[in-house]
């Protein structure tokens, strides 16, 4: 069983992770080591890294959401595993034991692969614009079964202002649920919770010690179901959370250069991708910016290069140094310092926002909005305010769920950056000591620990 704990650190590791500290306790028997993370250190990425073995420009998932330059249009959280291009770990496993099987508990790119059973949130949306919690799962008759048996997957405290352990108390559940029926050969499963609150408060706030509790009460039970049925586990995290302070506006700054086009709708601008000559793709502390008129590639190389915050730039071949040579990435490349992160805001004056920009919006933001873990704190009444709009769409009216700020000062913790130490870097731990020879792994070297966990006596 590989626990992806999102955030965790070797620096958080301690009295307020009991289950996880008995794990990597070296004097019961057990290891831990850190990861080296690929560029970007972003949910999708890593995870298609730690899965294929593959570095980004190999594998492609250049992020948690790219250009798509057919559509011209920017998209993220995709969930199709066909934007994958080389082969996952089960498939490779499968070369070696054709008895080989997969559970595929939350992590990404999980709808129509070749996992033997598979549970990952797909909300509805119905036609007159509601969206309801749900999940899609293979075989299909799971999604009902486990639904009936655990409740509804709670999607609104995956993610938004609602975030919190429910939803990674909802997938351990699912997760021993399909281990106990299924007894696959690799187990995955995702708890995400200290990623929510490791942004919205930062790693060193005091919020963080009762978050570390509860995501290690979910880690235990786990650990505790893996002892009943003799499972090795494996715990890790994709990323660790740095501190931050300065958000980097960088379609602001090309668009004050004359190089993004908006479009007006009912008052409110909408970037025009496919319209305008350069743009970025903002996804935490990596941007992607594209090109759509190479005359002025000096000109978006100057913004870019100026601006404050940007640790480094670069562009086609250069591209490579950090792994991310690949079609799908932007032709220009740029990486934050350790305290700032890109923001996707591209309008100059907030009431000319596009409507979805005060709504949580995964899917319509042309970027990763981190933002959208706070309730506007100008709304004086917000369990009242979203009451009343929730009842509104209930009797048919429609109701703009405009509670999300506009203000990106607000987000203390990001990542996407290589750490800067050991201490925070994505950890590696191990209920199998000699199966971990060192102190330090790659991320490309993942996937063959996993696999030898999986072939050990």
């Amino acid at each position: 069983m590989v626990i992806n704990v999102v955030g965790l650190t070797p620096s958080l590791i301690g009295p307020h992770t009991p289950r996880i500290a008995q794990l990597a306790g070296a004097n019961n028997g057990h290891s831990v080591a850190t990861i080296r993370p690929s560029l970007p250190a972003v949910t999708c990425t890593q995870q298609a890294t730690y899965l294929t073995g593959a570095l980004p420009q190999e594998h492609g998932i250049v992020g948690n959401g790219w250009y798509f330059k057919d559509d011209c249009e920017i998209r993220f959280w995709r969930q199709s595993d066909k934007l994958v291009q080389r082969p996952r770990i089960w498939e490779i496993a499968r070369k070696i034991d054709p008895g080989f099987t997969v559970a595929n508990c939350f992590w990404w790119y999980a709808m129509y692969s070749s996992a033997d059973y598979t549970v990952t949130p797909r909300p509805m949306y119905p036609a007159d614009g509601r969206k309801l919690p749900d999940v899609w799962t293979h075989p299909p008759a799971l999604r009902g079964e486990l639904q009936r048996t655990l409740g509804q997957f709670p999607l609104f405290k995956f993610w938004g202002p609602g975030a919190d352990i429910d939803s990674s108390r909802w997938i351990t559940s699912s997760a021993i649920e399909v281990d106990r029926r299924f007894n696959p050969t690799l187990n995955l499963v995702y708890l995400p919770h200290l990623d929510y609150c490791l942004q919205k408060y930062g790693p060193g706030a005091p919020e963080i010690a009762a978050e570390l509790t509860r995501v290690d009460a979910e880690v235990g039970r786990l650990l505790d179901h893996a002892g009943e049925t003799g499972t090795r586990v494996i715990v890790l995290s994709e990323y660790g959370i740095s501190a931050v302070n300065q958000p980097i506006h960088i379609n602001r700054a090309l668009r004050q250069a004359g190089l993004i086009t908006v479009r007006d709708e009912l008052g409110h601008e909408l970037l025009d991708a496919g319209a305008s000559a350069a743009f970025a793709v903002a996804d935490h502390q990596i941007a992607h910016v594209y090109l759509n008129d190479e005359s002025k590639r000096d000109a978006v190389r100057q913004v870019l290069k100026q601006l404050p915050g940007v640790a480094g730039v670069f562009e086609g071949e250069g591209r490579r140094e950090i792994g991310l040579n690949h079609d799908r990435a932007g032709d220009f490349v740029c990486l934050s310092q350790p305290n700032a992160w890109f923001t996707y805001y591209y309008w100059l004056n907030d009431e000319r926002a596009a409507d979805f920009a005060h709504t949580v919006e995964i899917h319509r933001k042309p970027g990763y909005d981190p933002v959208e873990l706070f309730l506007d704190p100008k709304i004086k009444s917000p369990k009242l305010t979203i009451g009343r709009k929730l009842i509104a769409r209930k009797l048919g009216f429609r109701a703009l769920l405009d509670v999300i700020p506009l203000d990106a000062n607000l987000v203390r913790g990001s990542h996407g950056v290589v750490p800067t130490s050991s201490a925070e870097a994505p950890v590696l731990i191990s209920s199998q000591r000699n199966l971990l020879d060192r102190h330090e792994f790659e991320s490309t070297d993942v996937l063959g620990v996993i696999l030898n966990h999986c072939q050990a006596g």
